[in-house]
């Protein structure tokens, strides 16, 4: 599934296609797509194809299409504070994605088939909030997966503001699902072969709307024990955060409030330009027809204007790559004043989350 939209050269050149095609339409979700580097989630080896609108999978490690992501992040209305559980987190990449709209007050949960895929996902979590520049312009939700199938959830287990579900829903469990969704909640899963959102709008009443027509694989079935019955599956308890952690929300928020009203006093502006996108340009040709024999063949001619299209490419190109290599990565401000306050080192290694840049 995918194919909605033109390949990009890299994360942000993927996005600004997502957002001409009105895939990505909101600044919210745009923001936490252009944060997360989707190639980062793929395996070394792959990662030329990580910023096609392509679906990938490689053994258990799957990703859904950009496309089917940016429509499921609409669709889901996220806002800070609110729960959210994946049922078929697969590599976290989305679940990230929501962690940066959820903010530190949300709850981010989900639950994947396979246990590799759930270490992969943890590798990668660390990996982002240890090396992301991202992690310091967000506030964070930090996603927790478990192990598990999720048609085998507890039924003492809390219900969710938004869920989605990454496989393919049969008929048979779609009230299994909506059960899980708290009331004015948002569920958005396939079901016969369509993307779908529900609204809970009451204690047995729901609104569905249908997005997109997609074809995912189903959900694996439960397996059975020697008993015949299968093993619930526990989700991560929702824990209150300790007075320790609250400090460093609220001081790491503080630092960052402050820098953004230096920046305005500096007359700087608080979003960087937008990347300057690199011309392509393709050969045009004029078809001439000779006669061989008795058959008329077209014979493809170069224009007069082909050598001049060529030369503008070039320049257009030479220009992109002096461009980026001038460009510098821009500092990570947050990372600078917490380094510069007299505080002790360890505190100000707790305050940057221990990252290393």
């Amino acid at each position: 599934m995918g194919g909605a939209v033109s390949a990009g050269e890299d994360n942000d050149d993927l996005i600004d296609n997502l957002k001409e095609a009105q895939y990505i339409r909101t600044e919210r979700v745009e923001q936490a797509f252009r944060a997360i580097d989707r190639g980062e989630y793929y395996l070394e080896g792959y990662r030329d194809n990580a910023y096609k609108d392509l679906a990938w999978k490689h053994g258990n490690i799957h990703l859904s299409a950009p496309c089917i992501y940016s429509e499921v992040m609409e669709a889901l209305k996220l806002l800070p504070g609110l729960s959210f559980l994946n049922l078929g987190s697969g590599t976290g990449y989305l679940s990230t994605m929501v962690g940066l709209i959820l903010g530190p007050f949300g709850i981010n949960h989900g639950i994947e088939l396979h246990s590799d895929v759930v270490e992969y996902a943890k590798e990668k979590l660390e990996y982002f909030i240890k090396q992301s520049d991202s992690f310091d312009k967000f506030e964070f939700c930090e996603p927790s997966f478990v192990v598990g199938n999720c048609l085998e959830i507890a039924s003492d287990s809390p219900q969710y503001d938004r869920i989605y579900c990454g496989a393919g829903v049969q008929k048979d469990h779609e009230n299994y699902m909506k059960i899980l969704l708290k009331l004015g909640g948002i569920l958005v899963m396939p079901i016969e072969d369509q993307l779908t959102q529900i609204q809970r709008t009451g204690q047995n009443t729901w609104e569905s709307k249908n997005i997109l027509a997609v074809s995912f694989a189903p959900l694996m079935q439960p397996n059975k024990n020697d008993n015949q019955k299968s093993d619930t599956v526990s989700l991560p308890p929702n824990s209150v955060r300790n007075l320790q952690d609250l400090a460093r929300i609220y001081i790491r928020r503080t630092l960052r409030n402050r820098i953004n009203e230096e920046m305005q006093d500096k007359g700087i502006p608080p979003k960087a330009p937008p990347k300057r996108k690199r011309r392509r340009c393709r050969r045009r040709r004029i078809n001439t027809y000779v006669f061989v024999g008795n058959q008329l063949i077209p014979q493809p001619l170069d224009s007069d204007d082909d050598e001049k299209i060529e030369e503008d490419g070039k320049e257009d190109e030479k220009d992109h790559n002096e461009a980026m290599k001038a460009e510098e990565p821009p500092p990570n401000q947050l990372r600078e004043k917490i380094l510069s306050l007299p505080l002790p080192e360890s505190l100000k290694a707790y305050l940057t989350y221990y990252r290393e840049k």
